[in-house]
């Protein structure tokens, strides 16, 4: 029986905590309510309280759970192989599957959802850049050092490779997401900037 409670109230907060991603993502933080997320769970209010506290912690956990699909891009970019006749064709199949990841639409209005709230809750965005995104961008900067001992790259600072790296190939596609409020890109857009970023990043790097 009590494995079976276990299992219930394992349930209950897995729908919770979906409910509250959709809610959230859909009407922002100051305009969703508990009430709204125990509808979307088809639970009682006095049940998303037994789970969470408050609509503070809700969102906090909400937005954390987020970085654990990050280990997917950390693995990829981890895995540059150390190939100087395919180097350029290795970081532009990576450019385009790191594009490919960070332009995804539920992805882009996560960011815009913890970016509207930075000021009122600026520990969690701290968090969710340091697990999210900064890993991301350290495990690039191991491979871009390997890289560089393979004497693949001429680079000085391994971190400030990988945000150019980052920032050739995100910089219009994300900017223009946050502004108009969701992707303009197209996948053509994409692979076009994977190969110019790619070669712009060569031209300074190799």
């Amino acid at each position: 029986m009590e494995a079976n409670d276990q299992s219930r109230s394992a349930r209950k907060h897995r729908a919770i905590m979906d409910a509250a991603t959709q809610a959230f993502m859909a009407k922002g933080y100051a305009g969703t309510s508990m009430d709204d997320i125990a509808k979307l769970a088809a639970v009682s209010k006095q049940t998303v309280y037994k789970h969470f506290a408050d609509k503070e912690k809700l969102f906090a956990e909400m937005v954390m759970a987020t970085t654990e699909r990050v280990d997917a891009m950390v693995a990829l970019v981890a895995d540059i192989p150390a190939d100087a006749d395919r180097l350029e064709e290795n970081l532009t199949r990576l450019a385009g599957q790191f594009l490919a990841a960070v332009t995804r639409p539920q992805v882009l209005q996560l960011r815009r959802l913890i970016i509207a709230n930075a000021d009122a809750f600026p520990e969690l965005g701290a968090s969710w850049y340091e697990q999210g995104f900064e890993r991301v961008l350290a495990t690039l900067a191991a491979a871009f050092q390997r890289l560089a001992d393979e004497k693949l790259l001429r680079i000085d600072d391994p971190l400030l490779a990988a945000h150019h790296f980052s920032g050739l190939l995100l910089w219009i596609p994300v900017n223009q997401a946050m502004f108009h409020g969701g992707p303009q890109h197209t996948q053509e857009d994409l692979d076009r900037y994977a190969t110019a970023g790619v070669k712009a990043f060569l031209g300074a790097y190799r």
